[in-house]
C-alpha cells in the first residue's frame, strides 16, 4: 500500500495533544511528517504520509479529534515546454526532487520527492513550476 498524503488543519484545542503518536500507538499506522508548522495552544498545519492497513480508522480518529483532514490538495509538476535547464531550482530544492541528472546535464523533477515548499515556483526565471490542483479526499 503506497502511503497517501495528506494535510492536517490543528486547532488550539488539539494542538498540543499526542495526535500522532496515537495514530502510531492505536491504528499501527507508520507516518512520514513531511512538514509541520504548530504551535502549542495556537493553530498549526501537518503535512503527513500515511500508510497502514487501519488507514480509514485512523482518519476517523483524526476527525472525531476536531482535526481537518484534506487530501493534498496539490501538486508541483514541472512544464518541460516551459524549461531551459538553467538548473536554478536544483539549487533551492530541500529534497533534492529537483536534480541535474550527469553526464546529460539535463534537469530532472521527481515529485514523489516534493514537499511542497514551492521555493522553485518563486526560483524558477522562466516559470516552468507550476502548482496542479488535486481531488480531496
Amino acid at each position: 500500500m503506497a502511503p497517501e498524503k495528506i494535510v492536517l488543519r490543528f486547532g488550539p484545542e488539539t494542538a498540543d495533544k499526542p495526535i500522532i503518536y496515537h495514530l502510531a500507538k492505536e491504528y499501527n499506522l507508520v507516518i512520514n511528517i513531511v512538514k509541520a508548522s504548530i504551535n502549542p495552544h495556537k493553530e498549526g498545519t501537518m503535512v503527513l504520509e500515511l500508510t497502514g492497513e487501519r488507514y480509514e480508522e485512523g482518519i476517523d480518529f483524526l476527525r472525531q479529534q476536531g482535526i481537518t483532514v484534506r487530501s493534498l490538495a496539490q501538486e508541483v509538476v514541472r512544464n518541460e515546454e516551459k524549461c531551459t535547464q538553467c538548473g536554478q531550482c536544483t539549487v533551492h530544492c530541500p529534497t533534492k526532487a529537483l536534480y541535474i541528472e550527469r553526464p546529460s546535464m539535463e534537469v530532472k523533477f521527481n515529485g514523489d520527492e516534493c514537499i511542497l515548499c514551492l521555493m522553485c515556483l518563486k526560483i524558477c526565471p522562466v516559470h516552468a513550476m507550476e502548482v496542479r490542483m488535486l481531488s480531496e479526499l
